[in-house]
């Protein structure tokens, strides 16, 4: 592949867009790409769009940047195409969260697992699904690259419903790694994870610093460590033997107990959106001029330009975890299941692949198994507009305990996303 084109649909996001431009502007195989934004929003494109061409001066990039509102017209000729999409997230999110609640059903978050997990699901498969059939038809030969949650359930409907070429992406890892990184005093840089699992409920099977066992000394800092700290996490790692990652409300959607050490306070929706407020007024100074790009930033930590890299400098390239459907890299849990394992580039086929590890203890596979049950029904309901799929989704979800609870809040969150649902109409 000689100088890339990379499409980024979703770009006017004001933190995942601009993220993802200072990696390709850093990213030296990356020099002279095409760099093709889309979003519905005309007026935050042309925002992010300065910022990146503002990055490409900073950093010497020399990317060319072009903005489409109609994705159609941006697909054809592209290399890979990266997918960051969501409707109205924080609004409908905080609905999902607070209504089943009101019902006496108790989720940590409600974003990947649980009753906010399945309406999330419903409402950005369909969208992400379009997405798809327009690269499939446009740009057949591209690589999609998908970061748009619950990124487990999105990744089987791609799966089911395409034969697209595509990863599932998640920084998870790295959060992980960086409560490792603080409980053991050490630099997160240093150590080198090798976890299995499903998105967002990953089991470090391995850690290691410079060839190192570094489990030893975690159990040693662990029992010291202020309990405040990932209490539920410490908690599985302590009856579990692995620690889970990224952290305990990403790893409590999944577990029924996990209230009990996350609490009910939900996602900071007030506090997250203030802070993206701000993010966008920088965003806006530096892309009209009034505020410099800041060159001493690091890479994102997120994958999607390692991989690009790699198959551009025809390189292969290993990663810390990749979203693949299993082919038996994780040999105990059902082929054809979404898993989060190491990964591999593979620049000769364009592809990236995932990596074998060990079978995971039962411990391990008990909840992992009820989750990928209860991803099936969520897909089903998703692609068929079947509210009986979509309830027993919901039945089988090991969060909820209380059936008539289950489809009052169901019926609730169906009537008031109805626009949003156009399957269930």
């Amino acid at each position: 592949m000689g100088r890339p084109k990379i499409v980024i649909v979703g770009a006017g996001s004001g933190s995942f867009g601009p993220r993802m431009l200072l990696d390709a502007a850093m990213t030296p195989e990356v020099r002279g790409a095409t760099l093709t934004l889309v979003d519905l929003d005309e007026a935050k494109l042309g925002v992010v769009a300065g910022f990146a061409g503002r990055a490409s001066e900073a950093f010497g990039a020399d990317l060319t940047v072009e903005t489409a509102v109609d994705r159609r017209a941006a697909l054809p000729g592209a290399d890979v195409v990266i997918v960051s999409i969501a409707v109205r997230r924080f609004p409908l999110w905080r609905q999902e969260f607070q209504i089943p609640l009101r019902h006496g059903l108790k989720q940590v978050l409600g974003e990947n697992g649980g009753p906010g997990g399945l309406f999330h699901a419903l409402r950005n498969i369909p969208n992400v699904l379009a997405v798809c059939r327009d690269v499939e038809a446009l740009a057949p030969d591209a690589l999609l690259l998908n970061f748009t949650n619950p990124l487990s359930r999105v990744c089987l409907a791609i799966s089911r419903a395409t034969s697209l070429r595509f990863v599932g992406m998640c920084h998870g890892i790295g959060m992980g790694v960086a409560n490792v990184a603080r409980i053991t005093g050490l630099p997160a840089a240093e150590i080198a994870p090798r976890a299995a699992g499903i998105n967002h409920f990953t089991w470090m099977l391995g850690l290691e610093r410079d060839g190192q066992d570094l489990y030893p000394l975690l159990r040693e800092r662990n029992a010291a460590y202020d309990r405040s700290f990932m209490p539920l996490s410490r908690h599985l790692f302590e009856r579990v033997g692995l620690f889970p990652s990224p952290s305990d409300d990403h790893v409590g959607e999944y577990l029924p107990y996990a209230w009990r050490f996350c609490g009910l306070d939900g996602y900071d929706f007030d506090g997250v959106s203030a802070r993206r407020d701000d993010r966008w007024r920088t965003l806006v100074a530096i892309a009209e001029g009034r505020a410099p790009v800041d060159t001493g930033v690091g890479l994102s930590g997120e994958l999607a330009f390692p991989i690009i890299s790699g198959i551009v400098a025809g390189r292969p390239a290993a990663l810390d975890a990749v979203n693949v459907a299993n082919d038996g890299f994780v040999p105990n849990l059902p082929r054809g299941a979404i898993v989060e394992v190491p990964g591999v580039v593979d620049p000769a086929r364009r592809r990236v692949g995932g990596a074998s590890v060990e079978p995971l203890p039962p411990a391990v596979t008990g909840p992992i198994q009820a989750q990928l049950a209860v991803q099936e029904l969520v897909v089903e309901a998703a692609l068929t507009g079947s509210r009986r799929a979509a309830l027993q989704a919901l039945l089988a979800d090991p969060v909820v305990d209380d059936a008539r609870a289950a489809e009052a809040a169901l019926d609730e969150l169906l009537g008031l996303e109805r626009e949003f649902l156009p399957q269930f109409r």
